[in-house]
């Protein structure tokens, strides 16, 4: 005669797997855990919210330390939004952050940083930090110069011009006085530069070469 074999026993907010699924998964049943998150019912299998292994729900599914209670149906109950944890349980299935166009980013990254998911908490806040990036990015401004110099000068300056300067007109307004028995022209140098802005205003960092530009003509 045959002795009965007894029956598995299965611990709360873990279910059988549905049919078709196999046989006993590693570690024993319970493959399938639901979650009962702020009312809504979550199923997953105990690997996914394995996934890593320092996240809350990681520690929930393997009883480390953590007490949750259940509802009727053996469900862990966390009293957190279920708006943002279908973001959190994708990620852990497939490892990508995917968003409705809708769903605000802050919180995911609340509902991130609680359960304690790390990889998904860096990748939230580098995309945050990118769109403040490109949302306080002004187009830079161009600064314009004009210097009044004698002929003379005129090839030291326009040699000494870096830092960003650039040369962009020059003007003759003819001889203002005679040095020795020659004639001395004069000048007008026109120069820009272009001046990235920032959320706290224009750069006024001055070069070396700037003021060696400025020592060396006269500003109108």
């Amino acid at each position: 005669m045959q002795t009965p074999r007894p029956a598995m026993r299965m611990e709360a907010g873990e279910v059988a797997p549905p049919a078709g699924a196999g046989g006993r998964a590693a570690g024993g049943w319970g493959k399938w855990v639901r979650l009962n998150v702020g009312g809504t019912v979550f199923l997953t299998t105990r690997q996914t919210l394995c996934r890593e292994q320092k996240s809350f729900l990681s520690r929930l599914c393997q009883g480390e330390e953590l007490q949750s209670d259940r509802d009727e149906t053996g469900a862990y109950l966390i009293d957190r939004d279920p708006t943002y944890f279908g973001p959190i349980l994708n990620f852990l299935r497939h490892g990508k952050l995917v968003l409705d166009k809708d769903m605000a980013e802050e919180g995911v990254l609340e509902e991130a940083e609680f359960y304690n998911i790390g990889p998904l908490i860096r990748i939230i806040k580098d995309r945050m930090e990118e769109k403040d990036y490109t949302v306080t990015q002004v187009p830079p401004k161009h600064v314009y110069r004009v210097l009044q110099c004698q002929e003379e000068e005129l090839t030291q300056m326009v040699s000494t011009m870096s830092d960003g300067w650039r040369f962009e007109q020059l003007v003759n307004i003819g001889s203002s006085y005679s040095y020795g028995s020659e004639d001395q022209a004069e000048f007008l140098c026109v120069v820009s530069k272009e001046l990235h802005s920032s959320p706290n205003g224009l750069s006024s960092e001055s070069s070396r070469k700037t003021k060696l530009l400025q020592a060396r003509g006269t500003w109108m």
